[in-house]
């Protein structure tokens, strides 16, 4: 069930990375705030999407160790290598489809963003760590016992005001990226959740 587990996480980080890379393709029209930083990052120091993706993920894996361990997982330093790996993979293949300017890069960003919401709630689902963002959301959220929405919300504004203020792209979409993704989330999250706990279930009897 471990190999099963790590097999689910795989394929949501990348079905995850998939999405990241239509939408920043479709950047023109907004992104999500993390997105926004690592892209506005990119433009003013170098390096690639995906360097500072990871970069930023591995600071906030250090103030979650810091804060509260129980939130890093082996899952967790999977996750920050991995998805800034594949962003610049999938950027770099260039088989992605890129802006046209015209009324389907709004069918493409919310492609993006489904699929992104699929990704997530896939390689959550397989419990093996949260991923560097939610792990530092939630050990936030229990060091001043505050809610982990408000945390969230507070956290990812302060993220869009450092990225608008470095010159990142912050549209339409990136105020209607949560609207759109967490309830896709959250459906995915508890299916595949569900269906993993009920072959655990049948792997202990038939064990």
């Amino acid at each position: 069930m471990l190999a099963v587990r790590w097999g689910v996480f795989l394929i949501g980080i990348t079905v995850f990375s998939l999405g990241v890379s239509i939408s920043i393709n479709m950047q023109h029209l907004g992104i999500h705030p993390w997105d926004v930083l690592n892209v506005a990052l990119f433009e003013k120091l170098g390096l690639s999407i995906g360097s500072w993706a990871i970069i930023i993920s591995i600071l906030l894996i250090g103030v979650s160790w810091v804060l509260d361990k129980s939130y890093i997982k082996l899952g967790t330093f999977f996750n920050a290598v991995l998805v800034g790996l594949l962003v610049d993979i999938f950027l770099w293949l260039d088989f992605l489809p890129v802006a046209s300017r015209s009324w389907s890069d709004y069918m493409l960003i919310i492609v993006g963003i489904v699929i992104m919401g699929l990704g997530g709630g896939i390689y959550n689902a397989a419990n093996v760590g949260s991923g560097p963002r939610d792990g530092f959301m939630l050990s936030i959220s229990d060091k001043l016992q505050a809610s982990v929405g408000k945390v969230r919300i507070i956290t990812e504004t302060f993220v869009l005001l450092v990225g608008l203020l470095l010159g990142g792209p912050v549209f339409l979409f990136t105020f209607v990226f949560t609207f759109i993704q967490s309830p896709i989330f959250q459906f995915t999250y508890g299916k595949i959740r569900s269906k993993l706990q009920y072959l655990e279930t049948r792997h202990q009897h038939s064990a």
